[in-house]
């Protein structure tokens, strides 16, 4: 999604998070070369992005049986007047459709919570809802479709926001509140830490058609101090064990939550994404389990929790550097108890979250499940969001029993890893002991250290560096996977324009497959679905470029309905939202597409400054939940230090903006979308 980087003259701009230090260095095939050669065979010139995906749709996408319509299988509706590009700070949604704001940063989920200040305390904000709305899934009470427990992950803050009401305390660069010395306000840290992690709350729709939060018992935050159980091969192994949990059975807390998962026996996953920025290490050494996730040497995390003005390995344990003078000061091991995905059982209340580490430690954008078969291993997919990093697959070894079906089927199988091949083939990689090289004599212990390792391992097996995967998503009946890769700046870096952004992928694109077999075989057939981009760079399904109703770039958040359609959603980065190539595609949206077609529509558009992120229905498809994150995040310091700010959303006036979900509904009770 995105992360924080200081831009003169800003405070704590956002970009996106492909920004993050690169730390992959190995020298596997990239994506881009892949497809270009790919091009090349079948005939196309070499030469201009134009030519090259001129080439690419001459050959009628799709073009290998593995993509040929199936009989019996229905295309979806797309029953809406597309909406225009838009730079207003406001959601628009198509003509027909109602749009509610919903349970804002700092709404109270619990007892008599007073209603949102920016004076709240830390304990305050644990009993709120959190900051920076992401990943979403609304499970329903008792099959309703109007009342329901809405689950929701929090990625990160904005300090100046969370604090706008700190008294007596200077700004440094990025926007915190500290000391003179440098130390931050304990309590302001606390305020932090309970923003993150994920959100439960019980919402209810009136007669009115409005909804509310219902104060219930399942109501509850997961915050970067909660307690957690680690699971799966890591799990007791001496690459987890720390001061907090000398037998390495424990850890506290989760951060950076993206997008989620939601498992066959209905529990949810939020992933952890850009954790490795939270650390601080001034060893001069830094072993690969750091260095490969970019935690490099450095004094301060991005968040300074480990400089708070109190005693508490709370706080202390954000810096991994070895101190040497005793256990209780070495925390090197902590950050190996992040990167990994976070298993909560919403019904459960009591329930202590569960890292599931047999899903690999990388920077998980969320985890999608294939449709369980009884009988069958579970199949669950994650994309590892920065540039150049891979796809990965899970593979469970018992088989799915929906009777007993629990967590502990992602404890024990094979993680793969994804090699996309010229000729429009690709093969899952498994990162085991032995195998594809994953030996002592090249520096894997065993699985544990694998996983631990899981970036490492995917370089030496020879997986394909990929422009950021993201979201992923699985057609319920074709069974075809979709990801979405939201760009890479890097690409062939000092040869980027805007009539030749593959050479410098500013604008992203859509790939999918079919796996041979099963969802749990070994290889598979890819094809792109959509090229993202301007009229010029651009090409759907169809090989048409596309067009005032559904131009877009940098795709992020996919989900597809029980219909079959594709939702889109978009993250350009705000520090670059309507301004030079990315003008033409105002505020983020999000779009629907027809996974038969190819066809497109712009179903929404949001305010300033933010991301479209997150979306999910109510099972009867007449109620959609949509997160709008960080809206107004990049006002200049100066304006912001006025009260002036780019957006006011979604309360409008003079308020600080907040991230908030909406509710969408259609004016005649109809199916969205439809």
């Amino acid at each position: 999604m995105a992360q924080q980087r200081f831009v003169p003259g800003k405070v704590s701009v956002v970009l996106a998070e492909g920004d993050e230090p690169l730390s992959n260095v190995s020298n596997n095939a990239y994506f881009g070369d892949v497809l270009e050669k790919r091009l090349t065979r079948r005939g196309v010139l070499k030469g201009g992005l134009a030519t090259v995906i001129a080439g690419l749709m001459a050959t009628k996408l799709p073009f290998n049986n593995a993509f040929a319509a199936q009989d019996g299988v229905s295309s979806p509706s797309l029953g809406f007047k597309p909406v225009p590009v838009s730079a207003a700070d406001k959601v628009v949604v198509p003509d027909g459709y109602r749009v509610q704001s919903f349970i804002p940063w700092g709404t109270p989920i619990s007892g008599d919570m007073p209603a949102f200040t920016h004076n709240g305390s830390g304990d305050d904000q644990a009993q709120q809802v959190g900051s920076h709305h992401d990943g979403m899934h609304f499970f329903p009470l008792n099959g309703s479709s109007t009342d329901g427990l809405l689950v929701l992950n929090h990625e990160y803050v904005e300090p100046r926001f969370l604090h706008a009401a700190a008294a007596g305390l200077s700004l440094d660069r990025n926007g915190f509140p500290q000391h003179a010395d440098g130390s931050r306000d304990a309590d302001q840290v606390i305020k932090e830490m309970n923003a993150h992690g994920i959100t439960l709350v019980r919402v209810r729709q009136a007669e009115s058609g409005e909804w509310g939060v219902v104060q219930d018992a399942l109501n509850r935050r997961v915050t970067a101090q909660t307690p957690m159980r680690l699971s799966g091969p890591v799990a007791e192994t001496d690459q987890v064990k720390t001061h907090y949990s000398p037998d390495g059975t424990m850890t506290r807390g989760t951060i950076n939550n993206c997008a989620h998962g939601v498992t066959p026996w209905n529990t949810y996953l939020a992933a952890e994404e850009n954790w490795a920025g939270y650390f601080a290490n001034t060893d001069a050494d830094i072993d690969r389990r750091q260095t490969r996730y970019g935690i490099e040497t450095r004094e301060t995390g991005r968040y300074q929790w480990h400089r708070a003005d109190r005693e508490d390995d709370m706080f202390a344990r954000f810096d991994a550097s070895s101190k040497g003078a005793s256990a209780t000061d070495d925390y090197r091991n902590e950050p190996h108890t992040f990167g990994w995905m976070v298993e909560i059982d919403p019904m459960s209340p009591d329930a202590a979250p569960v890292k599931r580490t047999h899903l690999g430690r990388f920077a998980h954008e969320g985890v999608i499940f294939a449709p369980a078969v009884e009988g069958q291993p579970v199949v669950a997919y994650s994309g590892d969001d920065a540039r150049f990093e891979y796809i990965y697959k899970f593979v469970s070894r018992q088989p799915y029993q929906a009777a007993t079906a629990d967590g502990s089927l992602l404890d024990e199988g094979t993680l793969y890893v994804a090699k996309f091949n010229e000729d429009g083939s690709g093969e899952w990689l498994a990162l085991a002991p032995g195998q594809n090289g994953l030996t002592p004599d090249n520096g894997f212990a065993d699985l544990a250290d694998i996983l631990v390792n899981t970036r490492s391992a995917a370089d030496v097996v020879g997986a394909t560096k990929m422009d950021r995967p993201e979201w992923g998503a699985v057609d319920p009946v074709t069974g075809q996977v979709y990801f979405t890769l939201t760009n890479n700046t890097r690409r062939e870096e000092g040869d980027e324009d805007a009539a030749n952004p593959r050479a410098n992928n500013n604008f992203g694109h859509i790939i999918r497959w079919q796996e041979e077999g099963s969802h749990a075989g070994e290889r598979f057939q890819w094809d792109l679905f959509v090229l993202g981009g301007d009229q010029e760079s651009s090409r759907d399904l169809a090989g048409n470029t596309l067009n005032d109703d559904n131009m877009f770039c940098c795709p992020d958040g996919l989900w597809i309905d029980p219909d079959r359609r594709v939702w889109i959603q978009t993250d350009v980065s705000e520090s670059v939202m309507n301004t030079g190539i990315f003008e033409a595609f105002g505020n983020n949206q999000m779009l629907v597409a027809n996974p038969e077609t190819g066809e497109i529509k712009r179903f929404l558009t949001g305010p300033i400054g933010q991301e479209i992120t997150g979306v999910v229905t109510t099972p009867d498809q007449r109620t959609m939940f949509v997160n709008v994150q960080h809206p107004g995040a990049t006002t200049p310091a100066d304006d912001f230090a006025a009260g002036n700010f780019i957006s006011h959303w979604p309360e409008g006036g003079s308020a600080i903006p907040r991230s908030a979900t909406l509710v969408i509904t259609r004016e005649d009770g109809g199916i969205v979308g439809a």
